[in-house]
């Protein structure tokens, strides 16, 4: 194991790059603001933007301990997660974007209002507060506390957690969204470079491609592992690892406000075609470097732990501190979307729903104290995760149990007009608790053994029955009222037309299908 010691060098480079982030937020938020400008920057951001802001909101703590972790523990596998959200925003940006950026909606809960009712809108967004705290933001504050333990190990990880929480949390008071998916587009690029020298030093250290294969712990170096592993079986590609993309990608609210807050429907096609694309080089920047420290490192105690051990051994002073503000713009990415989304959502579907009326000052002011109380909750609940053997199972299990209800009534929703307002309230307030009990039973008090992507699937055939079996036993909704919010093939023939005189580079259609062409040769080479 190396010595995770930082020269001067280096924290300076930390310290420039925590100030270069702090500024944005007072640079960003240096106007007056309204409750649309700090949530939704304006509706104005282009494609470059859009795309990157969603990389790097994926891009978290979570991704790079934990997908490098899990490629040094079981290899490969976990690349599923990511090559899959490119079929997904794929799908997203041809069936479901429109929709949402027709509708003017500020968040997602929002959407379902319009689609169904209130119950659903207001259910949904006690939901979506609820997973922001306790996944996301509780899971990018763990992941920054592991990796600043390693740096000061005499600092008791509580405290760590939280100087990470109140540095997330002042920019994103400061600037919003906007400052947000400023820094979100800077920490993007740093993200990726800093991943793509890793790997290049590494393949330099083993010398050869037949050397990366050999790191691989058994059936490790195929995306495809047998139905019986306990990580990733290939039958959960298709019971859970699709269904929870689609929850990522085209229903969570967090990463949905970027999207939201797109310059117009193009712009947001684009933005989320380059997300897809750029998941795909992941397998290099982050899951090969792990797999391949197994050759360099093989008794490593905490398989979280192998890309900061990389980066320490193998980078020269000076760059370390680079990559160490690398890690930190990826805890920070995830950090300041869940803070910025999730106060969105009380604001807008709690406070300006109510019938006393509030000036802008009074919801600014509301929105930059809800930011504060859920950075002392998930600060409070990062903990939790030390009883997991790592990042990514816990985020996956958690989300595998509890979020189908709400893919369900949302592609319900978008694409059968028959689909009830009742059934989609049931379906959530029914399916939801479930699903966390069997979380907490399975995962958490290990009562009954079952795969979580198995168990994902279990709760989307439960969720669909609910919501089928309650469609139709009430009264079906007016289709005239439904036509803006579901999709139909006269929607898609208007848009053939509308196509007609772009050029291919500007169809997204054509964009589209070059993506999937390129997703499925790539994939076709690991399994």
């Amino acid at each position: 194991m190396p010595e995770f010691d930082l020269a001067t060098i280096d924290l300076v480079i930390v310290g420039l790059y925590v100030v270069m982030i702090l500024s944005v937020g007072f640079w960003a938020g240096r106007k007056r603001q309204d409750s649309e400008n700090y949530f939704l920057a304006g509706r104005g951001m282009i494609w470059p933007l859009v795309g990157l802001s969603l990389v790097s909101a994926n891009l978290s703590g979570t991704s790079y301990i934990g997908l490098a972790g899990a490629g040094y523990h079981d290899g490969i596998a976990v690349w599923n997660y990511e090559w899959m959200a490119t079929l997904v925003l794929v799908f997203f940006a041809l069936f479901i974007l429109p929709f949402y950026l027709r509708s003017r909606v500020s968040t997602m809960p929002e959407f379902l209002a319009n689609r169904y009712d209130k119950r659903s809108r207001y259910a949904f967004s006690l939901f979506s507060v609820f997973t922001a705290l306790f996944i996301d933001s509780a899971g990018a504050l763990f992941a920054g506390g592991i990796v600043l333990k390693l740096l000061f190990p005499e600092v008791p990880l509580g405290l760590l957690i939280t100087a990470m929480a109140l540095l997330g949390g002042l920019y994103v008071i400061l600037g919003g969204l906007r400052a947000v998916m400023i820094t979100d587009t800077i920490q993007a690029v740093l993200l990726y470079v800093a991943g793509g020298v890793i790997f290049y030093m590494l393949f330099q250290e083993l010398g050869s491609w037949d050397a990366v294969r050999d790191a691989a712990p058994e059936d490790g170096f195929t995306v495809f592992k047998p139905a019986d592993d306990d990580f990733l079986p290939w039958p959960g590609v298709l019971t859970g690892v699709l269904w929870l993309g689609f929850y990522y990608w085209t229903t969570n609210h967090i990463v949905m406000q970027k999207v939201l807050s797109a310059k117009s429907i193009d712009h947001g096609r684009w933005g989320a075609l380059m997300a897809g694309l750029l998941q795909l080089p992941l397998l290099f920047l982050l899951i090969l470097p792990g797999t391949m420290g197994r050759a360099l490192y093989p008794d490593l105690s905490d398989a979280d732990l192998i890309w900061p051990t990389l980066a320490f051994d193998f980078l020269p002073i000076g760059v370390r501190g680079l990559v160490l503000a690398a890690l930190v713009a990826a805890l920070m990415s995830t950090l300041d979307s869940v803070l910025n989304g999730a106060s969105s959502l009380v604001v807008n579907d709690f406070i300006k729903t109510r019938k006393k009326q509030r000036s802008e000052k009074q919801l600014m002011l509301i929105s930059r104290a809800m930011v504060g109380v859920f950075m002392v909750a998930a600060g409070l609940w990062a903990p939790v995760i030390l009883t997991f053997d790592g990042i990514v199972e816990y985020f996956q299990s958690f989300l595998g149990y509890v979020t189908m209800p709400v893919v369900v009534i949302f592609l319900g929703g978008l694409f059968w007009h028959r689909a009830s307002s009742a059934a989609a309230f049931w379906t959530l307030v029914i399916a939801a608790p479930i699903g966390f009990a069997a979380f907490l039973a399975g995962e958490i008090f290990a009562l009954y053994t079952l795969q979580f992507l198995y168990g994902a699937g279990i709760m989307l055939l439960l969720s669909a029955s609910l919501f089928v079996a309650i469609t139709l036993s009430t009264e079906p909704p007016p289709q005239e009222t439904q036509k803006e919010y579901v999709w139909s093939r006269e929607a898609w023939r208007e848009e053939s037309r509308e196509l007609a005189g772009k050029p291919l580079w500007q169809n997204y259609r054509v964009l589209a299908g070059l993506l999937v062409v390129v997703t499925v040769v790539w994939v076709g080479l690991f399994i």
